[in-house]
């Protein structure tokens, strides 16, 4: 029987092989929208449970990937939007620096402010579009939404990112 089809029907072994092959996929996913590899490992097995909770309602003809995909996406929204920004202190901004990495950090904050200020769903869209650098079809399927609103999403997110920099002085 094919391994998804006893997946539905609540094969644990189905579910742990399931497990072992998509984890670092679904670890990775929510790595590029939470950056944060402690909180990445928590969605991932939050994932995971809700796929094994969720099991009877998967299509075993349906691909597992973009199913498991989209709820980590979901849950790392969710921990976004609930989450307070923090700024770490990096190796970088404890030491001496020179003039110019002191324009750099401080570039590098306005640039940080900016993208944090963004709505979640522009936020998220541009994360992993501009930083991650994912094709807008595999965002798009994460997502649960069609190409065309991820390309606007981008969009949007990039002119209110260089209207908030150019008020804010940083020019490209």
């Amino acid at each position: 029987m094919d391994l998804l089809k006893r997946f539905v029907q609540g094969d644990v072994e189905a579910f742990e092989k399931l497990f072992r092959q998509f984890q670092s996929d679904v670890y990775g996913w929510a790595l590029r929208i939470v950056r944060d590899p402690g909180i990445a490992e928590d969605l991932t097995v939050e994932t995971f449970w809700k796929i094994y909770q969720a099991r009877a309602r998967f299509n075993p003809d349906a691909p597992f990937s973009s199913w498991a995909r989209r709820i980590a996406t979901n849950l790392a929204i969710d921990h976004v939007r609930r989450r307070r920004p923090e700024m770490e202190l990096s190796e970088e901004m404890t030491g001496v620096r020179s003039p110019d990495s002191l324009v750099m950090c401080e570039r590098r904050e306005k640039i940080a402010r900016a993208f944090e200020r963004l709505p979640t769903k522009l936020r998220v869209t541009a994360t992993l579009a501009l930083i991650e650098e994912r094709p807008y079809q595999e965002i798009a399927d994460a997502l649960g939404k069609p190409v065309t609103t991820i390309r606007t999403r981008v969009f949007r997110a990039v002119r209110i990112l260089r209207d908030q920099l150019n008020r804010a002085g940083v020019k490209p």
